[in-house]
């Protein structure tokens, strides 16, 4: 993983400071200590590993951070101790989103979307999701180069 600082590529720059600064909009997070890019792809999707002060007990210091042109999220390391494991777990979680608005269920219980939970949204962002399983995680995707 390289530091947000070393990165070269504009696009993937600002994609970490968007990962900041989700963090920095909830209350439990009082700032960030360090963003290190874990895998990118410039103005398409980017994993941070980030290290931050909570405001409080019980809020893990380390997390993953998922932006891009996709819902931001963050998923905790303990359950994915790597950026592919993150992104699985990232691609998961936001189907189980995709799932629930497409049926009109509660959302409570599952990830937050910053979009309203449309049958559109729903429909727009199974699709990249789907993306990103069939040409970054799928087997036989093969390793693609981070872009920094």
């Amino acid at each position: 993983m390289i530091a947000a600082s070393e990165i070269k590529n504009p696009e993937v720059a600002e994609f970490a400071q968007r990962a900041s600064s989700f963090l920095l909009s909830h209350t439990w997070c009082r700032s960030i200590v360090s963003v290190h890019l874990a895998w990118a792809v410039a103005g398409v999707l980017a994993v941070f590993q980030v290290k931050l002060v909570p405001t409080r007990k019980g809020v893990d210091d380390t997390l993953w951070v998922v932006v891009g042109d996709v819902p931001p999220a963050y998923l905790v390391c303990d359950e994915a101790p790597t950026w592919r494991e993150a992104l699985e777990g990232y691609v998961d979680e936001m189907r189980r989103w995709v799932s629930a608005a497409r049926k009109g269920e509660s959302l409570s219980d599952v990830i937050p979307v910053n979009v309203d939970p449309t049958l559109a949204w729903a429909n727009e962002l199974d699709s990249r999701l789907s993306f990103i399983n069939e040409h970054i995680l799928a087997p036989d995707a093969g390793e693609i180069e981070s872009d920094a």
